[in-house]
Parts: C-alpha cells; structure tokens; sequence
C-alpha cells in the first residue's frame, strides 16, 4: 500500500529506501473469543522502535484502546508473542496483549461489556513510525464455533441448550451463574464452542423465576439434571456442573448433593452456603432443600464458627477443580478453595481435586475469553452496592491464558466416561 513512494519495485514486493515494505499481520484473521492470534510487523530497520496500537468498540458502544512500543529484531520484525514491549499498555510478552491491556477512551466507563447477540466483535491495529501509522491489520474474535446453536428451554426450566456442530451426543455440562442472575449464556456458549452440550440454567432473575437470590430450592436443579439426562444430544453418564462465584458455590454444593454430577468446575466459590443476596430480601438464606432452609455463614470469610454452613465437598462422586484468585475483593476465594482441598484431604476424598488459584488475579480469575481485563469500580446489577473485583489486568489476562486450556482438558478426561476413583 506504500509503494507509490518506493524507490524500486522487484518481483512485486515493494523497497522503500533499501528496505521491504513495513508489514503488519494478524493470523489467523478470526478466532474464538478463548483463543490467540499471531501479531508480527516485519519490514522494519533493525533495531528500529515502532508502535503498534488496538482498539476495539464493546457492547455498551464504549471504545476500548491500547499501545505499546516495541523494538524491531536484527532483521526488521517483531513479534508479539515473543517480544515485551519498551513501552506503553503492558509490559510482559503476550500474544493478546494489546487486547487485555486495553482501557476505555472515556471516563465513567467501569467494565468492559461483551457483544451483544452473541456475536463477533471487531479489533484493529495499526502500526506507527514516528507518531504515523503506516501499516494496519484487522482481527474477529468470535463468541461461539461454527455450527454451534441454541435451543430455548421454557417451562418448569428456563434457560438455553447450546449444542455444538454434529450429531452428539456429547458431554453434558450444567452451567450456572453468580449473583448477578439471568441465563449464563457466554460460558455455554464457550463450552459448546469446544465440543460439550453445555446448559446454561436461570435460576432467579429470569421471567417468572424468583427475583431475588434467596429461598431457591435445590429440587430445581434436581430436575434440571433430570431432564439433561434424557436429552438424546447429551451423554447421560457424563454430565458436570460448572459454576462462578455463587454459581461456584452453588456447583459445589450440586455436586455433593446430586450422584448424576460426575465432575464439578467451580471459579472464585465458596467453601460454605452464605446468605441471601443482594439487599431486600425477605428470607435471609439462600439455598432449601426438602422445603427447609440450609445454614448459611453470615460473613464473607468463613471460619470453623460457621460448621453448619460448610458445604460437604467430600460426598462428591467425582473429580473437582477449582480456580480461584488471590487478589479476590468480592470474597477470600484463594483461602476458600485452599479449605476445600484441606477438607478433602482430610477426607482422604476419592477423586482427583486441581486448584488453580492465581496469585495477582480477582474475581474474574480464569474467565474463559481474551479481552480487555481493566476495571474500575463496579455497581452490582441488583444490588446497586459499588464493588472492586480485584486483580491486575496483567494477572487477571494470564488467569484466563493459563486456566482455559486446563478446564478443557479437566472436563474432556473427566467425562470421557464414568470417573473412577483415584
């Protein structure tokens, strides 16, 4: 695209000033929201510093950018993956970099918002010499596979079957989500993205469901497996349960509770049952079984004061992992799942157990996808109340880099067939 300045053309590839034309790639041109792409300049001088800069529009139509200044090799190139820039958004050498250090271009902007629909979302470079661009790229970062469809579930259930492409049947997983409520689609739709027939469940704050998280009978998600169990897309002996923070919790106490959970995943949980949440409840518990309400701790941390509200992990029928963050400001995930797996052993428990626990991550510790991790204060969705996630950007991208491939690989030899003891 530069070559009306060049002084020679030879075999179609432009020179400008003895030098190849400056080159910025971006391979492959889309990718899974969960995966990394190949960003390299070349045709540079050696040595030479060049910028390249990202941005990209969210689903709440905020701009997102970032910039780091990076010094060509010997023979002209750089390489992202390999190379920590000098300068600018981030420092370390990261593939995706330039996407996870990104911050919002105007004030008052909290959190990064998906796309909308679920659907692809544009990224775009540009590569600058001396404060002027003069090369860019362009990548998609899709949401879900190809081939990947929804099924709405209405009725007793509410919430939606994401199914991969094929035939299936596949593993089953039950999907739940935190306090925020509604219908977790995005880790559904990651799941079925990658070969599981994921279903991610409503349980409050959705339609006619109870509004509030409190009172929520576990006999609910009873049916819920019930019904995954006779769906002919779904293995019925290979179904697990995945959870994020009181979801994690929630997937915890399934898993203890249910025989047809053959694996439980559970991001930033909780080692206990706590109370009801989040302000104008009228019931202070959260959880019933059997029409009667279960213990609850009544603090963030919980200590041997609340033994009644300890989730009994050890009756679980199969593997667990856990992922937790150290710099977790919603609760004390890290020591949470530390006395999970104190318990467990204690228990001299049967199954494998994996933590993952990140020493500069947050609340949003391992989240399934690569994308801008800054964050301000944030008003919870029901509650109204302004919380810290916690984490650095930097810690909370290399959470995600690092657990993603090991939650794929947990779920796909966990429920390759039934789990058997250690």
């Amino acid at each position: 695209m530069h070559c009306q300045s060049a002084k020679l053309i030879l075999a179609g590839v432009c020179w400008l000033s003895g030098l190849a034309a400056q080159i910025l790639t971006v391979t492959p041109g889309s990718v899974l929201i969960d995966e990394s792409a190949n960003i390299r300049a070349s045709g540079l001088r050696p040595n030479e510093h060049v910028t390249i800069s990202a941005d990209l529009v969210d689903g709440d139509d905020q701009r997102w950018e970032s910039a780091a200044e990076f010094v060509a090799d010997t023979q002209g190139n750089v390489d992202v993956a390999t190379q920590a820039p000098v300068a600018g958004s981030y420092q370390v050498a990261s593939a995706m970099g330039l996407i996870w250090s990104m911050k919002p271009a105007s004030k008052g902007v909290g959190l990064y918002r998906p796309p909308k629909e679920q659907g692809p979302q544009q990224i775009h470079f540009a590569l600058s010499r001396d404060g002027h661009p003069i090369e860019a790229a362009q990548l998609e970062q899709r949401t879900m596979g190809e081939g990947v469809h929804e099924v709405n579930i209405t009725g007793v259930l509410h919430g939606v079957l994401f199914l991969p492409a094929g035939n299936g049947p596949f593993p089953g997983v039950l999907v739940l989500g935190g306090s925020e409520g509604g219908v977790p689609r995005r880790r559904a739709a990651w799941l079925a993205s990658h070969g599981f027939a994921a279903f991610a469940l409503a349980y409050f704050r959705y339609e006619n469901l109870p509004q509030q998280l409190e009172a929520i009978p576990l006999e609910y998600f009873g049916q819920a497996l019930a019904w995954m169990k006779k769906r002919p897309e779904i293995l019925p002996n290979s179904i697990a349960v995945m959870g994020m923070s009181r979801g994690g919790e929630l997937a915890l106490q399934l898993g203890s509770m249910y025989p047809a959970i053959k694996t439980v995943v559970a991001y930033v949980p909780a080692n206990a049952r706590h109370r009801a949440c989040c302000g104008g409840n009228m019931a202070p518990w959260a959880w019933t079984w059997q029409g009667s309400p279960l213990a609850y701790a009544e603090r963030k941390e919980t200590g041997a004061e609340d033994l009644l509200a300890m989730i009994m992990v050890e009756h679980t029928g199969g593997p667990i992992l856990l992922i937790a963050g150290e710099q977790d400001h919603v609760w004390e995930s890290a020591s949470m799942a530390e006395s999970i797996v104190s318990r467990l052993k204690r228990d001299h428990f049967a199954y494998a157990v994996e933590d993952l626990t990140y020493a500069h991550a947050g609340h949003i510790a391992g989240r399934p996808e690569i994308v801008p991790e800054w964050h301000g204060r944030i008003a919870h969705t029901i509650s109204g109340r302004s919380t810290d996630y916690g984490g650095t950007p930097e810690g909370n991208a290399l959470s995600s880099i690092d657990a993603i491939p090991k939650v794929l690989d947990f779920l796909r030899r966990n429920l390759a067939g039934a789990a058997s003891p250690n």
